[in-house]
């Protein structure tokens, strides 16, 4: 079942259009990530959909409310941690807590999800001596204190380490297991391979493609790569000449085919015919890196921020 249905919605400031037809649902259960360079329209459109913008076309119905005349009540089932959600330096983490539970009828236990998130041990500590992990912990307690059906989590890990991050990874598969939708903005192709159930890449205002990571990696992704180091002389054009294969590069002694799905099988089945073995073999399959970009003809993600 669809518990967020967005229907051709387009939102502009002036002469810029941030948001421009964008259509999709998110099904009840499911990770859906939001992906996009810089200033492609991915906060906007989650801005539309949790009620902070008021779209200028197209419809937007969140458990089946609109979030502009049912605000108050979708706020009660809709959890937000937005790119940006300082706090005041002096507030504790535990007052935080109290002050965003009081906003909900039925507040979860504080102390529980305290425990939960890892951050039981800094309850008196102030926000501004909590690490980055710690803020970014703190920022997922205030989205759930409410017990929310859906949570909308934006650019949940910039500015994280390499540990900090996976860690919080984890904490999001945990948070889905719990029966929560979860909507994750991000630019991190790793992020939403390891967490999506579907993704939608949006590019100037617009979706480019919509689908799960792996079947978007296989249809835009391009071609997979071959490596190996043959055990004999190989001359390049017995496999250059195969159907499956479109180049054949040579490093040194190690040899890079790339070609079709069906290039594996085909370049070990010639090379078995004249004797020769493959050592070292590694295959590199497109990934979802490689799909975002083939559809937004732009920059690796890892260069947009």
């Amino acid at each position: 079942m669809a518990v967020i249905d967005v229907d051709h919605v387009h939102k502009q400031y002036g002469e810029k259009v941030a948001v421009d037809d964008v259509s999709f649902t998110v099904e009840e259960g499911e990770i859906f990530g939001i992906l996009g360079r810089n200033g492609a329209g991915k906060t906007t459109t989650v801005e539309c959909v949790v009620g902070l913008r008021k779209p200028d076309g197209g419809l937007v119905r969140v458990l089946g409310m609109d979030p502009q005349r049912d605000g108050h009540e979708l706020r009660q089932q809709v959890g937000v941690q937005l790119q940006e959600s300082d706090l005041p330096d002096k507030l504790t983490v535990a007052e935080a807590i109290d002050l965003y539970a009081s906003f909900y009828r039925t507040p979860a236990d504080g102390r529980a999800l305290l425990e939960l998130l890892g951050l039981a041990g800094q309850r008196s500590t102030r926000y501004r001596k909590l690490s980055g992990g710690q803020k970014q912990r703190l920022s997922i307690a205030l989205a759930l204190i409410g017990r929310p059906r859906i949570a909308v989590l934006d650019e949940l890990t910039t500015g994280l380490d390499p540990a900090a991050r996976r860690d919080t990874w984890a904490l999001i598969e945990d948070i889905r297991r719990q029966g929560v939708t979860i909507v994750l903005v991000s630019h991190f192709m790793e992020e939403a391979e390891r967490l999506c159930d579907r993704v939608a890449v949006i590019e100037a205002g617009r979706v480019a493609a919509i689908g799960s990571p792996a079947g978007l990696a296989g249809r835009l992704g391009g071609e997979q790569r071959i490596h190996f180091r043959p055990s004999g002389p190989l001359d390049g054009r017995l496999l250059a000449d195969l159907p499956e294969v479109t180049r054949v590069t040579r490093t040194g002694d190690t040899v890079v085919v790339t070609g079709t799905a069906d290039a594996l099988m085909a370049v070990t089945s010639a090379l078995a015919r004249r004797g020769i073995t493959a050592h070292e073999l590694r295959v590199e399959q497109p990934s979802l890196e490689d799909a975002f970009v083939a559809v937004t003809g732009g920059a690796r993600p890892s260069t947009l921020n």
